[in-house]
């Protein structure tokens, strides 16, 4: 195997040592007077420290957001767009610093920081500034009013594209938005701040707020909120849903999720093979979409399986910020410990697992790709997020089989269809029980085109027309 030389990413990613609240267009001081470590995935550091806020801070992050949404949501949806523009095109200006910064911040590598993660973002901005002034073109015959104050709650894997997910239909739509970052992941959206700033933002207008479930449950539960949007873990949007029952608050939930990725035998195997660890181990597997189960058809079970060893030989886990690398850190400490739990339970249910040769770095929270072979649907493998680089494989002989065991879940989030043959891709897209069904490829995204789940991988859609209407009122 070949050797690469280190590749270090050396822009500097222009990280503040301590971060303060985004409230009225300004940072404050939390009213707590405390703060909290964000520390870097890669080698256990302190990068910052950031707010806690307290349930005194949200109320005025509310309040500003209150103030601020008349004028806003009174603007012309051409004046509107110009400032979706502008955030979008200082995002592009900024792209390396913020890459690297939501390197160190979450452990993702900076390849896919940089590739996947800004351009995103940034062409999110774009998108909404376009629908911006033609919203009577959403829904023909009707017209959209914005709802007021949103309240937004966003995950740790994807910090800065969660971010862009949210806060720009919510924006283009003329509300006003308090949004609260992952408070493992915090820098970027307060570095989205001076963004915000520099693109001339009306003060009030998007507020943040950083700290842990305390502080989420303050931006959920209060009063002033006219619609939550919460992407998370399945059990909190539970609470959520429970919280805000017979509230009349208008609620989005994107949710855990346990793809299905479905291998029949005249699939081409070499490129479902790049698709299977595009699925799982992008972003070390901290994708709510991964394609973590995987389901091959029995007669090219082994060929799959022993292309897929080989290719996992030549995956390189190491250091983020380094450009050679494939796998990067997992998120936190917690995450790691909660990855190693599962993966032992699935050894002692009898899967067998493989895991890549290499060295981990002797810092930071790091895990080697993985794969379990002889596992059944009732293995907790099988059926539980494990949100972290590791496959289970299952076999299957018929379509309507596959179709059966991926259905087979709590979830109903994404799959993936691998097949020569067209009808069979419609055939199988009609059954599956998932919000976003890819043929011959994974991990496909773009802003017009609408993403979220069913069952207990939530409800309403982001992105595209859809997610426009998650945040208006039809009149």
């Amino acid at each position: 195997m070949w050797e690469f030389d280190p590749a270090p990413e050396s822009a500097e990613p222009c990280i503040e040592k301590r971060y303060g609240l985004f409230i009225g267009g300004k940072f404050t001081a939390p009213r707590s007077k405390k703060y909290f470590d964000s520390i870097a995935p890669r080698n256990g550091e302190k990068l910052s420290e950031i707010a806690l806020a307290s349930a005194a801070d949200v109320d005025a992050a509310y309040a500003a957001a209150t103030k601020a949404f008349p004028l806003w949501s009174k603007l012309p949806g051409k004046e509107r767009g110009k400032y979706l523009f502008r955030i979008a095109r200082l995002l592009q200006d900024r792209a390396r610093e913020f890459a690297v910064a939501e390197t160190l911040d979450g452990g993702k590598p900076i390849k896919e920081a940089r590739d996947f993660d800004l351009p995103m973002a940034a062409a999110h901005f774009f998108y909404h500034a376009g629908w911006a002034d033609k919203l009577e073109y959403v829904s023909p015959g009707r017209s959209l009013a914005p709802l007021g104050v949103v309240g937004q709650v966003i995950p740790w894997n994807f910090p800065l594209l969660m971010l862009a997910w949210k806060i720009a239909p919510a924006l283009a739509t003329g509300n006003t938005v308090v949004i609260k970052p992952a408070e493992t992941t915090s820098i970027t959206a307060l570095k989205f701040a001076s963004i915000l700033s520099d693109a001339g933002l009306p003060p009030g207008v998007v507020n943040i707020v950083t700290g842990a479930g305390e502080t989420g449950a303050a931006v959920v539960n209060h009063p002033a909120a006219a619609k939550i949007a919460f992407t998370g873990s399945t059990e909190v949007g539970k609470i959520i849903q429970r919280a805000l029952a017979g509230s009349g608050k208008k609620l989005t939930l994107e949710l855990g999720g346990k793809a299905a990725n479905i291998v029949f035998d005249d699939a081409p195997l070499d490129q479902a093979v790049e698709g299977i660890v595009n699925g799982i181990f992008f972003n070390q597997g901290h994708v709510c979409c991964a394609g973590s189960r995987l389901l091959v058809q029995e007669s090219v079970a082994d060929l799959v399986v022993d292309k897929l060893k080989r290719r996992m030989q030549v995956l390189r886990v190491g250091d983020p910020l380094d450009k050679n690398t494939d796998i990067g850190a997992i998120n936190s400490a917690e995450q790691l410990a909660k990855i190693k739990e599962l993966v032992a339970i699935g050894v002692k249910e009898g899967a067998e697992l493989h895991q890549s040769p290499c060295k981990l770095p002797a810092k930071g929270f790091y895990f080697p790709p993985s794969l379990f072979t002889n596992v059944t649907q009732s293995h907790r493998i099988a059926r539980e997020e494990i949100f972290g680089p590791v496959l289970s494989i299952l076999t299957f002989r018929t379509p309507e089989e596959a179709i059966e065991k991926a259905n087979n879940t709590a979830f109903g989030l994404s799959a993936g269809i691998w097949t020569d043959k067209g009808s069979r891709i419609l055939k199988m897209a009609s059954e599956l029980k998932a919000g976003v069904v890819w043929a011959n490829t994974y991990n496909k995204f773009d802003p017009s085109s609408p993403f979220g789940g069913y069952k207990e991988s939530g409800f309403g859609r982001e992105g595209g027309r859809h997610g426009l209407l998650e945040y208006a009122n039809l009149e």
